[in-house]
């Protein structure tokens, strides 16, 4: 244990005083707390470059007041109870000089970057999260149904290894190649994306690659299309970076391409949306959607932003291809992420970009924060290469499939046609519109006195926001959860 004190060999105080000074105040500071042992007389001196006496001192006067004890075996340690007049602050003589001083400090008023003002606004980055027994999260996955016991294993396979260069910095800011690799092959298979390896960019969740798209690509004033209501992660990036924000509606087909189009003299310069399960609604993009919104981007240059968060999960029929897959031109980036699919934590997620802009896009990444940990990418590749990815996602479909159905059905027979259930059959979490004669924030907070957690839709919508729409996460609840918080939230609707 090393202490940070800085002694003053031309002070007109000893040494020894100093040093006694120091200590004490890191005593009454809570730095060193009741019982914690501290460094050895020897160990000190050396560590300051003083003689073991000054420490001697020094020790002997703290141990003489009471602040610290020693005891044979054990070393010298801080006292357990130090005396309660030892732990008041000292009264401070307040001058002219020194309120003037304080006072101009409490003034003076914040100097932040654009970037840092746009942050401080009362908008919600995300939902609020209370704690209540049953929680309708949304993009939370079963984490208890995590093979951790094979993740683990796979983890110790690596660290097992004597390779320290796997300790070392990242040859490449892109990600670790093997992973990009067997990535690419992947997405191919499972969501017809066109890519190579070489432009696969590994970040660290989908909201870097958001980050690093607006840093890239969006100048201050720039207009950005997105979905209304869509992600509020989205939102915020473009906001931010000083984007002006166009809202486009979403309907059972998702984003309102022909609305989009009409707006061609503002010329939107990046479309965000997530076509394959829109966020909050639930809707798909239809095919015939998908071909108009291509068109459209080719037509005017602008990008696609294509957030593939949870497409994996889709449970009556098969998803349709990824718009990336489905563009003849640089068009569209694609984002995906592992943070819905295994688990939040592991912060692992990719973009494809336009062979153009896959330089550009890994100095971004290497500016930002080098690289992603990579163990965890070591590890993930392994996981899909040796077939884990696609059977822990099979056994997902049919939970996430049978929780969906359960919340489902809680909700037609509990609250029968005063509830709507919207979206398409997919994903993690559903719209519901529910029927209730109060506002939304009144029936989240009687939720929440139930002992039962949601979130309003409203947060999601940049204008013409609806009343009674609620997102509701089901995949981290079990069956018995979902029943139990549909009924307390159906003693509410019934009440009012």
């Amino acid at each position: 244990m090393e202490l940070a004190i800085t002694l003053h060999h031309q002070a007109n105080a000893p040494l020894h005083r100093q040093l006694y000074d120091a200590l004490r105040q890191l005593i009454l500071a809570g730095r060193l707390t009741p019982g914690e042992r501290v460094p050895s007389s020897r160990a000190l001196a050396l560590s300051l470059g003083v003689s073991r006496t000054t420490v001697t001192q020094s020790y002997d006067q703290l141990i003489s007041e009471g602040y610290l004890q020693t005891a044979i075996g054990s070393g010298t340690k801080v006292c357990h109870q130090l005396p309660e007049e030892l732990l008041r602050p000292a009264p401070v003589k307040r001058t002219l000089k020194t309120a003037t001083a304080k006072t101009r400090r409490q003034v003076r008023p914040l100097r932040l970057s654009a970037y840092g003002n746009s942050l401080t606004d009362v908008e919600p980055f995300e939902p609020h999260e209370t704690e209540t027994p049953i929680h309708f999260k949304s993009g939370r996955p079963a984490l208890d149904e995590f093979p951790l016991r094979l993740w683990r294993r796979l983890l110790l396979r690596h660290y097992r290894t004597s390779n320290a260069r796997m300790l070392d910095y990242a040859d490449n800011a892109q990600g670790y190649r093997p992973l990009r690799e067997t990535l690419a092959g992947y997405i191919s298979r499972s969501r017809a994306v066109n890519c190579e390896a070489e432009q696969i960019i590994i970040v660290n969740g989908s909201q870097q690659a958001l980050d690093l798209i607006t840093q890239v690509l969006i100048e201050r004033g720039d207009t950005v299309a997105l979905e209304n209501p869509g992600y509020l992660g989205a939102r915020r990036a473009f906001l931010a970076q000083g984007a002006k924000l166009l809202p486009i509606p979403v309907d059972d087909a998702g984003l309102a391409v022909e609305t989009l189009a009409a707006h061609s003299s503002i010329n939107p310069k990046v479309v965000y949306v997530t076509p394959s399960h829109q966020f909050p609604t639930g809707a798909v993009l239809s095919l015939p959607r998908r071909f108009e919104l291509l068109k459209w981007a080719e037509h005017t240059e602008a990008l696609i932003i294509e957030d593939d968060y949870d497409s994996e999960f889709r449970y009556s029929s098969r998803p349709i291809p990824a718009l990336q897959g489905l563009a003849d031109s640089h068009s569209v980036i694609y984002v995906g992420t592992f943070s819905k699919i295994l688990f939040p934590a592991l912060r692992v997620g990719y973009m494809v970009v336009p062979e153009p802009l896959t330089r550009v896009f890994a100095r971004a990444k290497w500016l930002a924060d080098r690289q992603t940990p990579i163990v965890e990418q070591r590890v993930l590749r392994d996981f899909i290469k040796e077939g884990h990815l696609e059977r822990h996602l099979r056994r997902m479909r049919t939970l996430y499939d049978r929780r969906r159905q359960t919340l489902v059905r809680a909700l037609q027979y509990h609250c029968g046609e005063r509830v709507e259930i919207l979206g398409e059959n997919a994903g993690m979490h559903l719209m519901a519109r529910v029927q209730v004669k109060m506002s939304d924030e009144e029936f989240v907070q009687a939720a929440r006195q139930e002992g039962v957690g949601l979130v309003s839709a409203r947060l999601y919508y940049l204008k013409n926001a609806r009343r009674d729409e609620f997102v509701l996460g089901y995949a981290g609840l079990s069956e018995r959860k979902i029943q139990e918080g549909v009924r307390r939230l159906a003693k509410i609707v019934k009440e009012h």
